[in-house]
This record gives structure tokens, C-alpha cells and sequence, in this order.
């Protein structure tokens, strides 16, 4: 069957995003719960504009190397008469949101990866530009290979551009303190404003939790859901260590360096070094760092009254 010419929806939706960002700096001036600040909002949009470079340069490659798999495909979708139907593009996106929620997780969880996705949370504010301020070396960081499965499943990697596309557009609007809670039904399913401040706060608490892309569902089933306790735990929006500037140079490889200097220094056995590649962020060989569940329990010994609330559930 022939492959249908899909546009490219991100790219669609800037003018969008642009009015919604216009918006919500009038919501925050009237309202007080958007908070823009002029040096933070040009660095996301700064790397919002490299990230768009980065993948007209490079992206051909990931595409390059999904397209080779997919010929492997032992049930490729895309050939079958009803291969570009509606409800596969359906089925497409829920199981390609399951592939975010571990993608996004393990960019948590590995140093390699979390290299790349770091960008993303450099911002002490979180506004709508904040969605914006993305990585310049997702190819580097190889997270198209997390796509590997579904191409093997049988979906064209056409329909996952598109469909990722939609994921993102998603993932835009939640960006936001001018909307508290959505009603309960969808806050239940959904991942909304809510959930993902928490995702991008780093109160101990709110560590390592809601990776969700679209669905919370996911979050809720692998038991990494924290909800927002926003008058007993407001979050504070970073890095544990904040970078404490707007460079666009340092914000995109800042980590990668950190990693690569760790990774190669003198006198380390091979097991270190792939410890600080491949390990959780906060690791060393020597113990001198912290890791996120190092943090929690820093936090625990010191307010032993928070075990077993959430996101300080004792293991």
C-alpha cells in the first residue's frame, strides 16, 4: 500500500504555541500563576529553535535506521489494506505512548540519557516556553532506538513521526501554573498541568515521578504517580543543582561534558567508568554525589513524620 504524505504537525502548531505563550503571559499579569522571565523565556526559545535545526540535520538518521528495521518487520502494518486506517493511527499513538513513558523514564534513570533530556528541566520557571526548551542531541543520545519495537510491530516509522508529533503537541499545554486541576475524570486519566509540575519539581518528594507523555495511566499502573501537594509541598521548578545560567552552549551540553570528564578520568576501573555512562544521575564511584533515592532518604532522616506520604514511600 502506498504510504500516505504526512504533514508535519509540530511545525504547524508553532503559530499556536506562540498565541497560547501571548495568552498566558496576559493570564499571569492579571492572575499572578504564570511567571515569565525575559533571559529564561529567550534561552527556551533559543533551544526550541536548535532542537527544530537538530533535527532537519540529523534526524534523517534515527528515520534512516527505523526504515532499515522495518523491512525486518515479520507483520509489516503498512502494507496491509487497511495498514493506514484510523484506528491504527489510534493504536499507534496509546502503544507509542507506553514507549514514552519508558523512554522518558529511563532518561531519568541513565546518565547517557539523561545527558540530552537535562535541557529540558534547566528552567526555574515552568511556563508554556518552558516546553519549548528542548535537547540538541536527542540523535546523539540515541533515544530513537527506543522506537525499535514498535517498527518491529509492524508500524511504518512515517506513522510514528506523525503520531509523535501529536504526543508532543500533547505535552505542550501542560507546561503551565495558570491552570490548577482539571476536572477529576481526566485527572484520573490524563496527564495534565498538574501532574507534570510535579514531574518537573525538585522538592525530594517529586523526584523520578509522572513520566507520562499523554496518559497518566502509565504512571499509575507502574507506580511512579506522585499527585501535587500544592499548599503542603508547592513544587520548585530546576535542576537539584541549577545551573545559574542562560548560555544556550552550557544548557545544551553542559551534562555531556560533566559525564564524558567523569567517565574518562584518570585511574577509574572499567566499571566505574561505565557506572557514571550508564548509572542513575547522582552517581559516583566514590560516593561523594546523590542519586534522586539518596535525596528522598536524606529527606526522610530529616523529616521522618513525611514516610509513606507521597513520593516518600519507604522501599
Amino acid at each position: 500500500m502506498e504510504i500516505p504524505a504526512l504533514p508535519d504537525v509540530v511545525n504547524l502548531a508553532v503559530p499556536g504555541f506562540i498565541v497560547a505563550m501571548l495568552l498566558e503571559l496576559i493570564v499571569g499579569k492579571l492572575t499572578g500563576r504564570a511567571k515569565y522571565e525575559t533571559r529564561d523565556t529567550l534561552t527556551s526559545l533559543l533551544m526550541g529553535a536548535g532542537n527544530l535545526a537538530e533535527g532537519i540535520v540529523l534526524g534523517g538518521l534515527g528515520f534512516a535506521v527505523l526504515s532499515a528495521a522495518h523491512t525486518l518487520a515479520p507483520f509489516p502494518i503498512a502494507e496491509r489494506s487497511w495498514g493506514w486506517a484510523p484506528w491504527v493511527f489510534v493504536l499507534c499513538f496509546i502503544i507509542d505512548d507506553l514507549r514514552y513513558y519508558w523512554f522518558h523514564r529511563m532518561s531519568h534513570e541513565v546518565r547517557w540519557l539523561w545527558s540530552s533530556h537535562v535541557t529540558h528541566h534547566s528552567s526555574q520557571h515552568y511556563n508554556l516556553s518552558t516546553a519549548l526548551r528542548q535537547t540538541w542531541s536527542a540523535t546523539i543520545a540515541l533515544g530513537f532506538l527506543f522506537r525499535l519495537p514498535l517498527v518491529m510491530l509492524g508500524f511504518h516509522p512515517v506513522m510514528l513521526a506523525f503520531i509523535g508529533g501529536f504526543n508532543l503537541i500533547y505535552q505542550f499545554w501542560i507546561h503551565t501554573e495558570a491552570i490548577r486541576r482539571l476536572p477529576a475524570p481526566l485527572e484520573a486519566v490524563l496527564n495534565t498541568p498538574s501532574h507534570h509540575r510535579v514531574h518537573h519539581a525538585t522538592n525530594p518528594r517529586y523526584l523520578d515521578a509522572n513520566y507520562a507523555g499523554t496518559l497518566i495511566l502509565w504512571d499509575r499502573i507502574f507506580g511512579t504517580f506522585v499527585p501535587e501537594l500544592e499548599e503542603a509541598d508547592p513544587p520548585q521548578y530546576g535542576l537539584v543543582k541549577n545551573l545559574g545560567t542562560f548560555a544556550v552552549l552550557r544548557v545544551a551540553f553542559h551534562e555531556w561534558i560533566a559525564m564524558l570528564t567523569d567517565a574518562t578520568a584518570a585511574g577509574l576501573p572499567l566499571r566505574a567508568r561505565l557506572g557514571y555512562l550508564l548509572g542513575p544521575p547522582g552517581w559516583s564511584h566514590d560516593g561523594s554525589r546523590k542519586t534522586s533515592h539518596q535525596l528522598k532518604a536524606d529527606y526522610l532522616t530529616r523529616h521522618p513524620d513525611q514516610a509513606g506520604r507521597p513520593g516518600l514511600k519507604r522501599a
